[in-house]
């Protein structure tokens, strides 16, 4: 189980004496115990990796959007940091769809619905999402599935 190898790996990070690494790691921990906390009161518990994996994305699109604005900001040094934890955060999730395999798959999708406009962009993104969830940036899928309904 991811949870699993994620401790795991904090315990190897402190062994080695490699701080910015067992840092990452600890915030992943703390977001995760973050994640089971509010989820305590739910009914409907997605499953353990699933939840693991969604804490993972959720982390990975922040620090991406505040590598971004530190840029921006003229602040190297917080993009810097932000982009070591980012490398952290990505060891976990599964490997990412490229360009070309997201537009494959938006091709086949639209053939299956029968999806011809913007309209049924909606339908598309459920189906994409439905099918790849963790390993598509949903935001990039997006345009993608724009361009590609215009």
């Amino acid at each position: 189980m991811l949870r699993d190898t994620i401790k795991t790996e904090t315990i190897t990070a402190m062994k080695a004496g490699n701080k910015e690494r067992t840092a990452a790691l600890r915030l992943i921990g703390a977001k995760i115990k973050d994640r089971d906390i509010e989820l305590r009161t739910s009914d409907k518990k997605p499953e353990d990796d699933d939840l693991v994996i969604d804490v993972l994305l959720k982390m990975a699109k922040q620090r991406r959007e505040s590598i971004q604005m530190y840029e921006d900001g003229g602040r190297q040094e917080l993009a810097d940091k932000e982009k070591a934890e980012l490398a952290v955060i990505e060891e976990f999730l599964p490997k990412q769809m490229s360009e070309e395999e997201t537009r494959a798959s938006i091709e086949t999708i639209k053939a299956e619905t029968g999806a011809t406009g913007l309209k049924d962009m909606g339908r598309v993104m459920a189906e994409l999402k439905a099918r790849h969830g963790a390993s598509l940036d949903m935001s990039r899928a997006s345009g993608l599935v724009k361009e590609s309904l215009q």
